[in-house]
């Protein structure tokens, strides 16, 4: 029993176990059953909190992401701190660039017209009681009182292309000078901004003044300008040759060729080139003509180069005289040599005055003065001449070696030239030539070795101090002249160390004498300049022109009339036109009925570059004053919101938002953590 006792035990064992387990699982079961029963009932709770949180998320994306796209189209915006006041009134002072880059054409047309849509799009955004003002290059009266807005589009209309050019500084200065101090101020400037225009200067600007620049943008286009013109012919004799130059400019990034040059003189073609111009670069061509008759000429110099053309042609105006008028004072009457030399050549019509019976008044009547041998010559003098050379005369003298060397000392330094240090003689020296010197200019084709050259025995040394504005052309040993030039004013005096007298130098007889007279006698004619350009020069030269009380003069094209200021000065009579000069061409300088002179107008060639100024740099022109610069690229209305008052739009922002929702409202939708509603069975 003993033995079978364990053996029992363990199949009791192995019975009960198993029961026990059953048991224990089936009361676990029924635990877990019912509990698991609760857990559902909870679930279901759970699940329908979280599928209200759900549809509550949903409806908050739905209504925020439409609300920010009513938003978007209501095109909200933050205006800055200086901002427009509806029950204020506002001066809004405009600027329209109307000079000829202006005529450019973008896919809006041409500029000045998309500035002027831009101007009255933005005039209409301002209120009943606000004022304008308009500003146009040509700066024009009517323009700088203010005006309402019927009145202020009714003027954008009237506005025209211009040939007046301005800069950006000029425009600012134009509007900060009707500034009214109280008053809210805001300043538009409209404009394609050259760089001509803009400048590389810093800008000075009224910091009470809210600035906005629109930039219109061009599209680029090459453009190759006529860019000036100068003669080569130091005189304009009839029926003799001339030679004018030509220098074009290639504004452009490509090489431009066979560009065709014609030059017409009082509409007679008189002469043709043909020039290549590389980019970015200038060419110069002369072109030689003659067959000309004495009177005033009208040329030009045309190129075809499109689109832009204003530049493509340019005038310029000169006279061929038939005499030129030398004056020769003479200490002694009986001296041959200058009278040999100008009675030589009928183009030189030569006038003898004694030194006793001088007419300062008549010295403004000659392009040449020469002093020869004077003795005495007077402190009145020198003023005299002093005043004529100041206002581009030109002297020549030959000192009189047997005078008293104070009394030249006194009369040279009358003049601004040095004075008398001492009389030299003695063995005949040498002279030496600057060949180089603008006087012997085209005198010799080629230089001998051994060239014969003046010989001086007696001459006065100077007391030299101040050589800035002196040229020596015949030289002597010891840093000492025989002939020298100085720049006195806009005038020139040549000065001579010795006489003309044969017993002190070979001067008179040696051949260089004769060229050098004629060149220095050439270089002395007084000549208008070939063409003034509009908007730049409005003080105009002319000879000495007599008027008597109450009579006037006048400059007439063929449907324009000016009446100029007359200001009269020693030598020249000076014409002021201020901007009456608006149109290129010839005009001629009448008194009654008698034509004095023509004179020829271009427009200027400022406007030629068409480059253009970035945003960035024109921020950079005002420092540390903020001023808003926007691109006309923007719609019209997106930009009429963002001019005014300087103001920062929200409507991208109010958009991206209103996407941002709409994407979160699909995201809840498909990837919630939504649990499945489970029944119990």
């Amino acid at each position: 029993m003993n033995f079978l006792y364990p053996g029992f035990l363990f199949a009791l064992l192995a019975i009960a176990i198993p029961i026990v387990i059953h048991l224990f699982n089936f009361r676990k079961f029924k635990k877990v059953y019912f509990s698991n029963v609760q857990f559902l009932k909870e679930a279901k709770e759970q699940n329908s909190s979280r599928e209200k949180l759900k549809n509550l998320l949903v409806l908050l994306c739905r209504v925020l992401a439409i609300v920010f796209l009513v938003l978007a189209f209501a095109r909200p915006f933050i205006p800055s701190g200086n901002k427009h006041n509806p029950g204020e009134r506002n001066v809004i002072s405009m600027y329209i660039d109307n000079s000829y880059s202006m005529e450019t054409v973008n896919k809006e047309g041409s500029l000045l017209d998309e500035a002027k849509r831009k101007a009255k799009e933005i005039a209409k955004s301002y209120d009943i009681n606000d004022q304008f003002r308009l500003i146009t290059n040509d700066f024009e009266g009517k323009h700088q009182r203010l005006v309402n807005k019927e009145e202020f589009l009714q003027l954008l209309d009237e506005i025209k292309i211009s040939p007046a050019s301005k800069t950006l500084q000029q425009v600012i200065n134009r509007q900060q000078a009707s500034f009214l101090v109280g008053r809210s101020e805001i300043s538009f400037l409209l404009s394609d901004f050259q760089n001509s225009f803009v400048g590389s200067k810093p800008l000075t600007a009224n910091r009470d003044i809210n600035y906005t620049f629109i930039k219109l943008n061009a599209n680029s286009i090459p453009n190759i300008s006529v860019d000036s013109v100068w003669s080569l012919s130091p005189v304009h004799q009839p029926g003799q040759a001339e030679k004018i130059v030509v220098q074009l400019r290639n504004y452009g990034e490509e090489q431009a060729s066979g560009i065709a040059l014609n030059l017409t003189v009082n509409k007679q073609q008189k002469a043709i080139g043909n020039v290549t111009v590389e980019a970015g670069k200038s060419v110069k061509d002369t072109l030689s003509f003659s067959g000309l008759q004495s009177g005033w000429q009208k040329g030009t110099i045309d190129i075809k180069d499109f689109p832009l053309t204003f530049d493509d042609g340019l005038n310029f105006s000169f006279k061929v005289s038939n005499e030129m008028k030398v004056l020769n004072i003479a200490g002694n009457p009986s001296d041959k040599y200058i009278k040999a030399l100008f009675a030589s050549d009928n183009y030189f019509k030569l006038t003898e005055m004694a030194e006793s019976n001088i007419k300062y008044s008549s010295f403004s009547d000659y392009s040449l003065i020469v002093l020869n041998g004077l003795k005495e010559p007077s402190s009145g003098l020198a003023q005299q001449l002093k005043e004529y050379v100041q206002n581009g005369g030109s002297v020549v003298v030959f000192p009189d070696l047997e005078a008293n060397g104070n009394v030249y000392s006194a009369f040279l330094r009358g003049l601004s030239l040095p004075s008398v240090q001492q009389l030299n003689s003695g063995p005949p020296v040498a002279s030496s030539i600057d060949l180089k010197n603008s006087v012997f200019k085209d005198v010799f084709d080629q230089v001998p070795k051994n060239i014969d050259l003046p010989l001086v025995s007696r001459y006065f040394s100077y007391n030299e101090q101040n050589t800035n504005a002196k040229e020596n052309i015949l030289d002597l040993p010891l840093n000492r002249f025989l002939f020298a030039k100085y720049n006195v004013g806009d005038g020139k005096i040549y000065l001579s160390s010795s006489s003309l007298d044969i017993k002190d130098n070979s001067l008179p007889k040696h051949p260089v004498f004769v060229p050098l007279m004629y060149k220095i006698a050439f270089a002395s004619a007084k000549e208008q300049p070939l063409y003034y350009t509009i908007g730049l020069n409005n003080v105009l030269e002319s000879e000495k022109i007599s008027l008597l009380t109450n009579q006037s003069l006048k400059l007439v094209s063929d449907d324009v009339e000016v009446i100029p200021e007359v200001r009269q000065t020693t030598g020249k009579t000076l014409l002021y036109v201020a901007d009456q000069i608006k149109k290129s061409g010839f005009y001629e300088l009448k008194k009654a009925d008698s034509v004095l002179a023509v004179m020829a107008f271009n427009d200027n060639r400022t406007e030629s570059d068409m480059h253009y100024a970035t945003e960035t740099a024109l921020n950079k022109l005002f420092g540390k004053q903020k001023v808003s610069v926007f691109n006309s690229k923007k719609d019209a209305q997106s930009l009429n919101i963002e001019v005014k008052n300087s103001s920062s739009e929200l409507w991208k922002l109010c958009l991206i938002l209103a996407i941002v929702f709409l994407a979160a409202e699909i995201l809840l939708i498909r990837f919630f953590n939504n649990i499945k509603n489970i029944e119990i069975s």
